[in-house]
């Protein structure tokens, strides 16, 4: 899938969050996807909060695994280990450059960073596994 097929993808199967994300490149090795964050994505302190940079990593994984086998709704998360390195801005965009380091039948790792835009150096670290259902 293509970055607009992905676009639509997300539209439809998840228009209750669709709106907060934005697709950015499609890469060979992955991807790049935005958390427009705002006030509902804020924790006290000012800060992105760790659900909402969670959501991004998994949706932004989930999304890379489909551009590669398709529309397959079933993916799901298996594990995730993610790493808060530093506070994101309040304000800003963070965005997910998520590489993938194995596609196989039934199980697709990867590894991303989160970055806000208003800082050149990562704010987490993710590392997700996701389950692939058998083709029928």
């Amino acid at each position: 899938m293509d970055a607009p097929a992905l676009s639509a993808f997300m539209a439809r199967e998840f228009s209750q969050v669709a709106d907060d994300f934005e697709l950015g490149e499609v890469t060979p090795q992955g991807l790049r996807l935005w958390l427009k964050a705002s006030e509902k994505h804020l924790r006290p302190g000012g800060t992105v909060s760790g659900p909402a940079m969670f959501a991004l990593a998994d949706i932004a994984v989930y999304l890379a695994i489909l551009s590669r086998i398709g529309p397959v709704a079933l993916a799901v998360t298996t594990s995730c280990s993610i790493d808060f390195m530093r506070k994101p801005a309040a304000g800003h965009a963070v965005c997910a450059d998520v590489r993938l380091l194995k596609l196989g039948r039934s199980l697709a790792v990867a590894d991303l960073l989160i970055y806000s835009e208003s800082e050149a150096d990562p704010v987490a670290r993710a590392s997700m596994t996701y389950a692939i259902p058998p083709s029928r």
